[in-house]
């Protein structure tokens, strides 16, 4: 918001005593009685005895009569701030004064001139005018540069050159209070303290108005006085000072009110004489109807002033409300922020630390997958060489622990793979009856070790193929089977499959595995799900197992997006059941026969073994020789590259996975840059970035894990010769 200050208008006729008024008609007269009615505010009678004035001059041709005249029209004009009326009129005044020898009328003039263009924000004519007002000053040698500066400062200030506004306003209020003959210096300090407040400078600002305060009280400036009264209230409100800041606004209130009060007072007409009656009459008729109206517009000033003065308090009220909630709000923040800092390093922590172990478990469960196929390997040959009667009691010992270990080291594997999330569902066609049965006629021989009755119940009305992977729900039933078997003793073991819900698009089917073994007790039926966990040690020792079954159960289970529940009594057995939705499946299943291998197809064949463990090489060498197949061996990716590509007499290629240099996959990828045909078998011990997958990926033909088992190494080798 602009604010225009227009400061006082310097009177053309000063008065001093009371003199007697001759009824003369001379513009002089004119002009006085004009300034008179312009003081009580009786405006139109100012514009009539100012017009009058200018008639009677411009009959006796008197040129500064006239320009005089204009003045007090254009002041009248500029009070009633009609400032196109006032501009015009006091334009007309200047060029009359131009005719003349330059004098201070003149000047001031241009000066007023200076004040409409400001009230009309024309800040630029201001500028011109102002100057020509001080050139004239400079002819005559009177030093108004303090009066005309503050215009200046005022003017810069709506420009927006605070910079040079504040130079100018900061040159007025040096001076000597005595030597303020236009009284400048309150107007200053009330310029300076609007400066400092757009600035946000509340303090500064305060200091500033509070001089102006005291400087207008002392030159009795009313008008003055009641603006800066307004202006340092609303200071005190933005200081949240509420008790100085309703101070200032009453202060305010109350002096605007005095000043309404006595521009409304009464003319005592009768100290008048020069009055005709009938103007006296028609004054006192006009000024009653004005004292009316000003009433009822005090009263409602005061209703405005105090319904103003308690928006003002709430609205402080509130502020400091705001202000002390943002400062609590800030701290809080700070408070949550560092929190969410320190959950975050915990957060990465942990991450880190599962990373860690999953890593490590995977890499101690590979790199043991090295010596194990050594062990179970060269316990093949030697059980296959005939050894002596008290040799095989030892073999077949070894041989169990060689297993027991290996099962132990999928599991662990299994449940990394699961925990890291790098493992998927498959979603293909199969029959849950078939997969059952097949489940059931592996298990049989377990089952009759222990003289347990083994059966199924599956439900009629559970669809014939189903959309879902056959292979994780074969680890559990498995896992669960086997376990059952294992705790029960001349008992019965029995597997159901129950329809649950039916509809086009899927079923939902009850399974369960209940047996009447040992069950398991209550208060270790809530960790039995946990890793290495089992009812007892007593058990442990007496039916072995490494307690990680069940925990791949869980979470192949929750994986599928079911959840399996217990339910166990000692000595009564015991029921583990789940719901799995399984989509209805479309395509009809192709029944694969197994593909039987004869020894004939592997005789007299040529292959490439790719294998740097020296153990490893000799146990597949023997494997190899024991079917009369010949063999090279070499320990690493860039001597196999380098061979086949010369030589093309190998039937097929058995390539370890880990190798020095260049792995096998690489190897495999360049191999298969001049050879598409040749069969590649991948050895590998699978970790747990690893699956088929991503080794048929790099141009494998087929995948062999080890430590691997020598029917299947077998079997795998034969299929690929055919």
């Amino acid at each position: 918001m602009k604010w225009i200050c227009v400061l006082f208008f310097i009177p053309i006729v000063f008065f001093g005593q009371k003199k007697s008024v001759e009824k003369i008609d001379s513009t002089d007269y004119f002009i006085q009685l004009a300034s008179f009615n312009k003081k009580t505010n009786n405006y139109k009678s100012a514009l009539d005895f100012s017009q009058k004035a200018f008639n009677f001059a411009k009959q006796n041709n008197n040129i500064r009569g006239q320009a005089t005249a204009l003045f007090s029209i254009g002041s009248t004009y500029f009070d009633l701030k009609k400032m196109s009326d006032a501009l015009e009129t006091f334009s007309k005044s200047a060029e009359l004064f131009g005719l003349l020898k330059p004098s201070t009328d003149y000047a001031l003039c241009f000066y007023n001139i200076g004040l409409c263009y400001m009230n009309l924000e024309q800040f630029s004519k201001a500028q011109i005018n102002f100057n020509k007002a001080q050139s004239i000053y400079d002819i005559l040698k009177i030093d108004n540069s303090q009066f005309l500066n503050l215009q200046k400062g005022i003017l810069y200030k709506n420009n927006g050159k605070t910079d040079f506004a504040s130079k100018l306003f900061n040159e007025i209020i040096s001076k000597d209070d005595s030597k303020d003959i236009f009284k400048t210096k309150a107007e200053a300090l009330y310029q300076l303290g609007t400066i400092e407040e757009n600035l946000n400078h509340n303090n500064l600002c305060a200091n500033y108005l509070n001089r102006a305060l005291k400087l207008s009280e002392k030159n009795k400036d009313l008008d003055q006085k009641v603006k800066i009264l307004l202006e340092l209230s609303k200071v005190y409100d933005k200081l949240l000072d509420v008790k100085k800041s309703y101070f200032f606004l009453k202060a305010h209130t109350d002096l605007k009110d005095s000043l309404s009060h006595l521009n409304n007072q009464k003319l005592d007409i009768n100290d008048y004489v020069d009055f005709k009656e009938s103007e006296r009459l028609k004054a006192i008729d006009q000024m009653t109807k004005e004292n009316e109206a000003q009433q009822k517009t005090n009263k409602f000033a005061k209703l405005i002033t105090f319904l103003a003065i308690a928006l003002i308090t709430i609205l402080s009220l509130l502020s400091l409300s705001l202000y002390k909630n943002n400062i609590i709000r800030s701290q809080s923040n700070i408070v949550l922020k560092e929190k969410n800092f320190e959950l975050q390093i915990a957060k990465d922590n942990a991450e880190k630390a599962s990373k860690a172990r999953a890593e490590f478990l995977s890499t101690v469960s590979h790199e043991l997958r090295t010596p194990l196929n050594a062990i179970n390997g060269i316990t093949h040959l030697l059980l296959e060489d005939n050894p002596k009667q008290n040799q095989l009691h030892y073999l077949n010992s070894l041989k169990f622990s060689g297993n027991y270990l290996l099962t132990f080291i999928n599991e662990i594997l299994e449940i990394n793979r699961i925990e890291s999330c790098n493992i998927e569902i498959e979603y293909i066609d199969f029959d849950i009856k078939k997969l059952l049965f097949d489940i059931k006629n592996s298990l049989t021989e377990i089952a009759t070790i222990n003289n347990n009755k083994f059966t199924l119940d599956i439900d009629e009305n559970i669809p014939e193929i189903q959309l879902g992977d056959p292979t994780k729900l074969s680890q559990i039933f498995i896992n669960l089977i086997n376990n059952a078997l294992k705790f029960t003793k001349n008992g019965e073991v029995i597997v159901t499959a129950k329809l649950i819900e039916y509809s086009d698009d899927f079923s939902r089917i009850n399974f369960a595995v209940r047996d009447t073994g040992i069950g398991i007790p209550e208060e270790k039926q809530e960790t039995v799900f946990e890793s290495f966990s089992q009812g007892s040690i007593e058990i442990n020792r007496k039916y072995g197992g490494t307690g990680l079954g069940l925990t791949i159960v869980k979470k192949l289970v929750e994986l599928l997006g079911g959840e399996i529940n217990l339910t166990s009594k000692v000595g009564v057995g015991t029921t583990f059941d789940f719901e799995l939705k399984l989509l209805n499946g479309e395509e009809k299943i192709q029944v694969e026969k197994t593909k039987l291998y004869s020894d004939e197809i592997l005789k007299n064949k040529h292959i490439l073994v790719v294998e740097d463990n020296k153990i490893n090489q000799m146990v597949t060498k023997k494997m190899l020789e024991k079917k009369e197949v010949t063999c090279q061996i070499i320990d690493n990716g860039e001597e196999a590259v380098e061979i086949l590509s010369k030589n093309n007499t190998f039937d097929l290629v058995l390539m370890d996975v880990h190798l020095p240099g260049i792995n096998g996959t690489i190897a495999t990828q360049k191999i298969r840059e001049f050879d598409t045909k040749k069969p590649i078998i991948a050895l590998t011990a699978i970790s747990l970035n690893e699956n088929r997958a991503m080794l048929l990926s790099y141009g494998m033909t087929d995948v062999i894990t080890k430590p691997f088992e020598p029917e299947n190494f077998y079997r795998i080798i034969a299929s690929n010769l055919c």
